[in-house]
């Protein structure tokens, strides 16, 4: 599958990425991904694999520009720090891994929890007004908030 497709799925994503470096290692991470996962799928038998490997790869595209938005907020927030306030090198390196940890912590939630989660946490929201913003019940965003707590206390029992 690597020898046929891999030299089409770069193309694809360097028409996607405009970059023929992330496009590269993102190739890579997909034939990865899905290497790994052949444990319960054989790849002889994936009947449509550029498909296959379109939907792989759009998903790691996603996460990838999700980082890479991340990664620019935090630096455009660091630019407009005081000098007395600059962090470190090796702060900065620490706070981007918490900060892309917490990224993957939320988007491992559903989406309609992770939207009550950020509305709450972000914004402030009442749960009230999340409830009425989303046109959910107010016991549906407890629900929403106490998996969204659940999955951050797992992350820092884990950590």
């Amino acid at each position: 599958m690597y020898a046929q497709h891999n030299h089409w799925l770069v193309a694809w994503l360097q028409r996607k990425l405009g970059n023929s470096s992330d496009a590269a290692d993102l190739a890579q991470d997909t034939f990865t991904r899905i290497w790994v996962s052949a444990k319960t799928q054989a790849i002889e038998d994936i009947r449509e694999p550029r498909a296959y490997l379109t939907t792989v790869a759009k998903r790691l595209v996603i996460n990838h520009l999700e980082r890479r938005s991340l990664e620019s907020a935090y630096l455009a927030s660091l630019q407009l720090l005081p000098e007395a306030c600059e962090l470190s090198v090796e702060a900065r390196a620490i706070l981007l891994e918490t900060l892309q940890e917490l990224d993957a912590l939320l988007n491992a939630l559903p989406a309609k929890v992770r939207t009550a989660f950020l509305m709450s946490q972000l914004d402030g929201m009442s749960y009230e007004d999340i409830a009425a913003h989303m046109q959910l019940s107010v016991r549906t965003v407890t629900r929403y908030m106490a998996q969204g707590f659940r999955q951050c206390l797992g992350m820092m029992l884990h950590t």
